[in-house]
Order: structure tokens, then C-alpha cells, then sequence
């Protein structure tokens, strides 16, 4: 029986927390730059905002928690046909890493939805 290959863990974070080392190699999935946030105090290895959400979705889902189901298969629909995926599978491959986002809910939010897509291989 193969043994299956090891995952570096993945984390979640709000990107506005203090970073830490075991973040690992921290990326922002968000498509805009967070409010007030300095790029020196945001300690961003990669901003990948190609990856988030489109326009159109993020602003329709305006972090409403009652859009939540729907916007899940809106957005898992569009990391299907998303070119950037494999950059940040490629990314997170090397070791621990963090997926930052910028909302203020810690459950309903784009990061959970992406790191769920990536655990489905």
C-alpha cells in the first residue's frame, strides 16, 4: 500500500495580525490591498490576487453570511478555470504556509473556501 505524500500545513489568517514564523510563507488571496495596512507591517511573501474571487462575485457575496452557500459554488466554479491555482499550489507545496485575507468574518470568507479547494486536490 503507497504511503500517502506528505502536505505542508496550511494556514488561515487574518492578514491585519501581527505575523508570526510559524506562518511560513505568507500570501494574500485577496484582489484588493488591505485598508490601511502598510506593506512592511503586512510581511507579504506573495500576493496573489489572481486567485480571489472576481469583481463581480466579491461584490455580490459583500461578506453577507446568508450569500455563503452560494457564493462557495460561485467561487469553487471559478478556481476550476483559474490559471493562478497552480502558481499558489506550487507556492504552499514548499513548505508551511499561510493564506491571508483582509474581512473581518473568520468563517465566511474566501481564504476558507480556497484552502478547502486545495484540500480536495
Amino acid at each position: 500500500m503507497a504511503k500517502a505524500a506528505h502536505k505542508p500545513p496550511l494556514r488561515i489568517k487574518r492578514v491585519y495580525l501581527p505575523s508570526a514564523e510559524t506562518d511560513g510563507y505568507r500570501i494574500l488571496v485577496d484582489r484588493l490591498w488591505p485598508r490601511g495596512l502598510s506593506k512592511e507591517k503586512a510581511a507579504i511573501d506573495l500576493w496573489l490576487k489572481e486567485v480571489a474571487p472576481s469583481d463581480a462575485l466579491r461584490k455580490w457575496f459583500h461578506h453577507e453570511a446568508e450569500n455563503w452557500d452560494e457564493f462557495q459554488r460561485r467561487y469553487e466554479a471559478e478556481l476550476e478555470d483559474n490559471a493562478a491555482v497552480a502558481e499558489l499550489r506550487e507556492a504552499i507545496g514548499k513548505g508551511p504556509a499561510t493564506l491571508l485575507y483582509g474581512a473581518k468574518d473568520e468563517t465566511h470568507n474566501q481564504a476558507v473556501v480556497l484552502a478547502e479547494f486545495l484540500a480536495k486536490g
